[in-house]
């Protein structure tokens, strides 16, 4: 049975980018793009793996990380954290707000498929 990923992120092109990776390597890949209602839709989707953006309209994927990881059911969901910026206060949000691992844009193909084939245990 494959696995699913939710990709939380509003850019087009990141989205087919990932998409693309991800469903090739056998992933069964769902998207959403907006920040307001993306709590709701990992609830109702129940995904084996979240690759969240942090700037996102209507909320920070920080905020959205905060409430996912206060619920019990998806407390321990794994968590990949995208961001363009880099620097290290955001990596360290990023880890404050629970992220199970954080990359910064641009990124390449492979660190995508193997943190989340590191993420998904295998």
């Amino acid at each position: 049975m494959s696995k699913t990923v939710l990709v939380i992120e509003d850019e087009p092109n990141i989205i087919e980018a990932i998409g693309f990776i991800l469903s090739r390597d056998g992933w069964r890949v769902a998207v959403h793009s907006n920040g307001v209602d993306a709590v709701e839709t990992v609830r109702r989707r129940a995904p084996d793996l979240v690759i969240l953006d942090v700037m996102l309209p209507g909320r920070s994927g920080y905020d959205i990380l905060r409430d996912l990881r206060a619920e019990s059911g998806t407390a321990d969901l794994p968590i990949l954290l995208l961001t363009a910026r880099g620097q290290s206060r955001d990596r360290e949000m990023a880890e404050a707000s629970g992220a199970s691992r954080f990359m910064t844009k641009p990124f390449s193909n492979a660190e995508v498929l193997e943190a989340v084939r590191d993420l998904a245990g295998g």
